[in-house]
């Protein structure tokens, strides 16, 4: 018998050639019908490389069955395109097929080359580029067709998964490392740092905050401190003085400036820290996270939560000494020196108990400070005494009599004195009369609270309603600025933050006013009590997230970082 050809493996091109014709016509018809079903191409068949010869067989009637069955699998397996042969999915170029042995047992093994090209299948960037499952042609079963696919949808859905496990790392790799500078991008990007400093430096608050939202680069660049240095300057509560000193350089100026903002508009959440029993004239000083404030004839001390708008119910310390009332203490060297109205000064040690007691007047001291370890203290028996502590003993330096009513006291930043009632003296000349603040006032215009910024500039407030500037070196006679308090009410105590922000505490229903030094009308009022708890406000004490207000009842705290 003449030679035949046999079907080319999945993989190649058409099926062989020879005796198989009949078997190549239906394949043909079987490959266009899917053509028109699929609606994907051509799929052209190449060329089958003829078979080796072989004798006929009996069971050659069987083979060329079975040959038809493997092209159908094929077929529905997946399209090819035009001038391609359907791979496998294991891409391969060659396969064998096995004759039939049921009948004869006698069937010889046959190799198809097929001339069509081999394809490859182009998948989305990101994704692996696998091969995609041809039509199985040649010999075979109808479940080479079906593995063939299973095979197919596996490796897809493993891909999918792997490119978005890539993608979460990707993410998180982003988020994980600092935002580079960009390549490409608006004309901006490519400037040298130090030009695009200087360019953003002539920028507001408004316009920063918006070049911030661009990409994350320009967003770490607009987050620098020298940016904002000179918003910050020219905003309240900032933690910047007058001349430029940054108090709160542990905290970024960025920060310092939003907050900033709450305190312009007046949004802050008030809640009460403490409380008690008795009606009291409460005094106080922060330092660090610690609060100190009098209570009766003790000195408390309580700590911070994190929050800085709490505090911890337990205190750290209780300093005892005085036999009545505590009207005044600064902290000063680790130590607290307390004025009472016994007419005593206190010296106690904050790290321990140690307390030490002197008589210095006849009668209340209502002030004391310190500074440079000369104390100066001011009594109801219209005296200022100026104390030295040498060797744990106060020496008596100095006794300046009939001075009036002494209100309130506070020494000035230089060795050079303290203010008595309305009066400076200086104590390079033992106490001569320097000036006498507002000669002009009217009766009862009594200074009660004063607080220096340096050795020649201070505010003052009192009975007279007006909070006033002074500069000793402009006039000693009359104010440089002065603010007038709205409702004519008493100003019992002031609290600056060393440029433009001034508190005041009036004397009716705990009104807290917030001022801008360079305007004269009040920015915001804050009432903390009701006409049944009418309180004066005794101190004032903020930081530039907080504000203290020490009332009769009650401790208030003004919280401007989270309104």
């Amino acid at each position: 018998m003449g030679s035949q050809g046999h079907p080319g493996p999945p993989g190649n091109g058409g099926p062989g050639e020879g005796e198989g014709g009949e078997a190549r016509k239906l394949q043909e018809g079987r490959v266009a019908r899917g053509k028109r079903r699929k609606g994907k191409g051509k799929a052209g068949a190449g060329k089958g490389g003829r078979g080796s010869g072989a004798e006929g067989k009996p069971g050659l009637q069987k083979a060329k069955e079975t040959a038809g069955l493997g092209a159908e699998a094929g077929a529905r397996a997946g399209p090819g395109e035009e001038g391609e042969g359907g791979g496998s999915v294991e891409e391969g170029a060659r396969g064998f097929v096995r004759g039939d042995e049921g009948s004869a047992g006698e069937g010889k093994e046959a190799r198809g080359r097929g001339d069509g090209k081999k394809a490859e299948w182009r998948v989305r960037p990101g994704r692996r580029e696998d091969a995609r499952p041809g039509r199985a042609q040649g010999r075979g079963s109808q479940a080479w067709g079906c593995i063939a696919g299973a095979g197919a949808a596996g490796v897809a859905m493993a891909a999918a998964a792997e490119e978005e496990e890539e993608e979460e790392e990707e993410e998180e790799a982003a988020a994980r490392e600092p935002a580079g500078r960009p390549a490409a991008g608006p004309a901006l990007l490519p400037l040298p740092e130090e030009l695009l400093l200087l360019i953003c430096s002539y920028l507001d608050m408004r316009a920063l905050g918006r070049l911030a939202q661009v990409c994350r680069w320009l967003r770490r660049f607009t987050s620098c401190d020298l940016l904002w240095r000179r918003i910050a300057r020219a905003s309240l509560n900032s933690g910047f003085t007058r001349l430029g000193t940054d108090l709160m350089a542990s905290v970024p100026v960025k920060e310092r400036v939003k907050v900033s903002q709450n305190w312009r508009l007046g949004r802050c959440r008030e809640g009460i820290l403490l409380k008690w029993r008795c009606s009291q004239m409460p005094w106080m000083q922060l330092e660090g996270d610690s609060l100190y404030i009098s209570q009766a004839n003790f000195i408390l001390a309580y700590q911070f939560r994190p929050d800085g708008a709490s505090l911890n119910r337990r205190p750290l310390g209780v300093f005892a000494g005085h036999d009545e009332d505590v009207c005044h203490f600064v902290l000063a060297n680790s130590h607290i020196i307390s004025a009472g109205g016994d007419g005593k000064i206190g010296v106690h040690k904050i790290h321990s108990t140690f307390t030490v007691k002197y008589s210095a007047h006849e009668q209340e001291v209502n002030c004391v400070d310190c500074r440079g370890g000369i104390i100066v203290s001011g009594s109801r028996d219209r005296t200022a005494k100026l104390f030295c502590d040498r060797d744990g003993l106060l020496w008596a330096l100095l006794t300046l009599k009939n001075l009036g009513p002494q209100q309130s006291e506070k020494s000035s930043p230089s060795p050079r004195p303290p203010r008595c009632g309305s009066r400076c003296h200086d104590l390079q000349y033992r106490g001569q009369l320097m000036t006498h603040l507002g000669s002009d006032f009217p009766p009862g215009a009594g200074v009660l609270d004063v607080m220096y910024e340096s050795p020649s500039t201070l505010l003052s407030c009192g009975y007279d309603t007006y909070v006033r500037y002074w500069d000793l070196r402009a006039s000693v006679r009359k104010c440089v600025m002065e603010w007038e308090e709205p409702h004519d009410s008493t100003l019992y105590c002031l609290q600056t933050d060393g440029n433009h922000l001034l508190a005041t505490g009036s004397s009716y229903y705990g009104v807290v006013r917030l001022w801008d030094r360079r305007q004269r009308a009040c920015l915001h009022a804050f009432p903390l009590t009701s006409t049944p708890l009418s309180s004066p406000v005794y101190c004032l004490r903020f930081t530039t997230k907080h504000l203290y207000a020490a009332l009769s009842y009650n401790l208030h705290v003004l919280d401007f970082q989270s309104p």
